[in-house]
């Protein structure tokens, strides 16, 4: 292995993986020890083993606290959705998996899919930080954008304020839809979180043997293994 991929992605002699414990799909479950389990925590052990070092996990509940910690010494790989507004610290690989995001809608709405929803007077309640929210922020251009800091805000400000849309994972919505009686979850997406293995952006050497690993372990099944390992309903292979 170039002793320079070493010293950039394990320059204290582990491989420190940011995890976004946030993020139910790619976190599973925990170990008896307190590590995180799933296929983010999979991937970054194997990068790791491929490196000659250990992994140790560095956990994270919010995406967004994950990439402000970019190029702080707090991590050397970042496992997250790949933004525009995170590259700017961050060099990302191709995406390894993606996960639609989609809307629910209010018993009755008139949206009959995701394209429907960027209406005059729309008002969309969405968990601030998110890969889809940072979409949502950039792409819509009628609608109303509501951000919430806490991780059930959405769903109850959706619900208490009789708001039009709320925005998610899809995965998480059909769970979601069931305390909203008459709500429906619409079909398609509006966007899929691509799902990349990031570093800062000083790391060139790293950058390239990253984007190298997430190649081979689409191109070998690594990927589509680790999904079925963990057993993970809407989570696909990125192309």
């Amino acid at each position: 292995m170039d002793r320079q991929i070493v010293a950039e992605l394990a320059p204290t002699g582990v491989v420190r993986a940011a995890i976004n414990m946030g993020n139910f799909l790619l976190v599973t479950g925990k170990t008896a020890s307190g590590d995180p389990q799933g296929v983010a925590p999979d991937m970054a052990a194997e990068i790791a083993s491929r490196l000659g070092v250990p992994v140790r996990y560095v956990p994270f509940e919010r995406p967004s606290t994950l990439a402000d910690a970019a190029g702080t010494d707090t991590w050397d790989i970042g496992l997250i959705g790949a933004e525009p507004q995170r590259a700017a610290k961050i060099t990302f690989t191709d995406a390894y998996c993606e996960i639609e995001a989609t809307y629910l809608v209010q018993p009755g709405s008139p949206h009959q899919t995701a394209a429907d929803v960027d209406r005059a007077g729309v008002r969309i309640s969405v968990r601030r930080g998110a890969a889809y929210c940072l979409w949502l922020e950039r792409n819509i251009k009628h609608a109303t954008v509501l951000s919430f800091e806490a991780a059930d805000a959405p769903l109850n400000q959706f619900v208490t304020e009789k708001l039009d849309a709320l925005a998610g994972l899809r995965p998480g919505l059909l769970d979601d839809v069931k305390k909203v009686p008459g709500g429906k979850i619409l079909p398609g997406n509006f966007m899929t979180v691509q799902q990349a293995i990031g570093t800062a952006k000083p790391n060139a050497a790293g950058a390239k043997f990253l984007q190298e690993f997430v190649a081979d372990a689409k191109a070998s099944g690594l990927v589509a293994r680790l999904i079925e390992k963990h057993h993970v309903a809407g989570l696909s292979v990125a192309p």
